[in-house]
């Protein structure tokens, strides 16, 4: 036998329990349309649940109910397989009742359902079997039929002994309470003692209260005990309305008695006393009873503003902007910022219209000047400078004033600048009248000979340099030549002004003087072209001119190199050298010629040739 199995009844019982569950597993997993060999699904079902130990179906009704179970809903319309025909004609109603052109769905009392509750909402689950549309399923369904809503009756009495019980109270009497929690008066001899005066019992209630009754202030409230507030103060109001009245028509008396002004009462007391009798309707204080003034009441009117008087009260008649244009491809308003960017009436006056759109507040007050800062913190970063509009907002703006002031400065140094140059214009003294009516638009006819045949001469204007002046003994005036973008005179072609006329001399000089200056350019124009002679100059051994008063002996050199040898070699056998140390003092131009031959650069690349 192999180890685990069991033998006898116990072992039987076993394999028939496993077979059950294998047999119920496989029948599970069957779809539930699908025709069983034995007859139907639901005999099978319940010959599984036979197998697995469950009480035998009694009746046919059970096999049905077990196997309808297994279906889906067929009566909801939210699980019942439909048609695309269907399925669209549905679509299309929904879509009819939320536009309202449709009736809304009726659920099983009669009222309506409102078509924009989502489908998961209204759909109900599938094991409730509701055959109609209904909301049922989201109503509060836990709900105690028998709780109550009433609340302690107060002061109830339900027994009064006629003598002491044990127990009870030892002031009173009364089994409610301990004489700790009594409310009476503390007797000097209690009742215990006494036998006397038994107080009767309280009615004591409990109530099983909900979540909410818990916590409602106002639970056991009786709203009918603000009746007595009511009364009280209404007749605080009647007796001062009736004060008032006798005031008003005790000053009415006093007028009517006194109608000349008797008894030092003046005309402006009068007047006084009349403004004292009207009360202003708007200057009512509410603490100190607004009866006293004639406060009509609201009427509303068919355009929607109202009369009467309304205190302290703000009546806005004004229209909202997204009713000002109903046009569907009119200015967008957003109800979610409560914003509409453009104007919805844009043909309209816009002296008339109380509302242009958003955008053009963007434009106004400090927006541009918040724009500009933006834009100058944005450059000024591209250009490197460590500046950020929102983390150092204070920083920017301070930046931002610097630079409109550095900006002004160079303007105005720039226009200094200007004016000192060319001058001004505007400031400067005002053109001569010849000059300003100098052309004009009057028509004159002139003949081939250029005399006026029709309409006035006008008169030319003259310079204000002199003309025909001639100084220095010159026989034309400066500013008739012109040579090399300069003027001159003509008669001795001289380029500088008030010089002495020199003639013809002075043209021939001139004209010598221009060809000796036109021969020095040629020659040197000539010279530049050849290079300069390069003497030959021997280098020095480390590459730079020896100077001319340097001269290096060979022989000196030659017994400078093997020195500077010999004082590597005994730098390098250091250890072998002797307490006394042989070296001079003197150094020549062919001992640090040979160290500069000797000595060996570690970045140069011929370094290891050198040796």
């Amino acid at each position: 036998m192999k180890l685990g199995c069991k033998s006898g009844r116990a072992g039987r019982v076993e394999i028939q329990y496993k077979q059950s569950i294998w047999e119920h597993n496989r029948l599970r997993s069957r779809p539930w349309f699908q025709k069983d060999r034995e007859g139907g699904g639901g005999v099978v079902r319940s010959k599984a649940k036979s197998l697995l130990g469950f009480p035998k179906p009694s009746s046919v009704g059970f096999v049905a109910d077990v196997s309808a179970s297994r279906r889906p809903n067929m009566a909801t319309a939210s699980v019942a397989f439909k048609s695309r025909e269907d399925h669209r004609k549905q679509i299309e109603l929904e879509e009819a009742r939320k536009a309202g052109l449709a009736p809304a769905e009726l659920d099983e009392d009669g009222k309506e359902i409102n078509p924009h509750i989502p489908q998961y909402m209204s759909s109900a689950p599938w094991y409730l079997n509701s055959e109609r549309p209904s909301l049922k399923h989201q109503r509060k369904w836990k709900s105690d039929p028998n709780y109550t809503t009433s609340w302690y009756d107060r002061g109830a009495k339900i027994h009064q002994a006629d003598k002491y019980r044990k127990g009870a109270c030892e002031n009173c009497g009364a089994m409610t309470h301990d004489s700790k929690s009594c409310m009476e008066r503390p007797r000097r001899v209690g009742a215990k003692f006494t036998n006397k005066h038994i107080a009767p019992d309280e009615k004591i209630e409990t109530f099983e209260l909900d979540y909410d009754g818990k916590r409602d202030r106002w639970n056991g409230y009786d709203a009918s005990t603000y009746a007595r507030v009511i009364e009280r103060y209404e007749s605080r109001d009647e007796a001062r309305r009736k004060y008032v009245k006798t005031q008003q028509l005790k000053k009415l008396e006093e007028k009517n008695n006194n109608p000349n002004g008797e008894d030092g009462v003046s005309e402006e007391d009068e007047d006084d006393n009349e403004d004292d009798l009207r009360v202003d309707e708007a200057k009512v204080d509410e603490s100190k009873q607004m009866d006293f003034a004639k406060v009509e009441k609201r009427v509303r009117t068919t355009g929607g503003g109202s009369t009467g008087t309304v205190r302290n009260l703000r009546i806005r008649e004004d229209t909202a902007k997204y009713l000002l244009n109903l046009d569907v491809d009119s200015a967008h308003y957003d109800p979610k910022t409560r914003s509409m960017r453009e104007d919805p009436l844009p043909d309209a006056d816009p002296n008339e219209k109380f509302y242009g759109g958003d955008n053009r507040h963007r434009n106004s007050g400090q927006a541009m000047e918040f724009k500009q800062l933006n834009i100058h913190a944005w450059e000024s970063f591209e250009k490197g400078q460590d500046i950020h509009m929102q983390a150092a907002p204070s920083q920017a703006e301070l930046l931002y004033k610097n630079f409109k002031v550095i900006k002004e400065n160079l303007k105005s140094q720039t226009k200094d600048t200007i004016l000192e140059k060319y001058g001004n214009a505007a400031n400067e003294e005002e053109f001569p009248r010849e000059l300003l009516l100098g052309q004009s638009e009057r028509e004159v006819e002139y003949d081939r000979a250029g005399r006026i045949i029709k309409g006035q001469e006008t008169t030319l204007p003259r310079s204000k340099y002199e003309e025909d002046v001639y100084a220095n003994n010159h026989t034309s005036v400066w500013g008739s030549w012109w040579k090399d973008h300069q003027w001159g005179y003509r008669c001795c072609k001289q380029l500088t002004r008030n010089s002495y006329c020199t003639g013809a001399a002075g043209i021939e000089a001139a004209e010598a003087a221009g060809e000796l200056m036109k021969a020095n350019i040629a020659r040197k124009e000539a010279i530049g072209d050849m290079p300069p002679p390069v003497e030959e100059k021997r280098l020095a051994t480390w590459g730079t001119d020896i100077p001319d008063d340097l001269v290096l002996d060979e022989k000196l050199l030659a017994d400078a190199l093997k020195k500077e040898d010999a004082r590597k070699r005994e730098v390098r056998d250091e250890r072998k050298r002797k307490y006394n140390v042989k070296w001079n003092d003197e150094v020549t131009a062919e001992d640090m010629e040979a160290y500069r031959m000797k000595k060996v650069h570690h970045d140069d690349p011929m370094k290891d040739f050198l040796n």
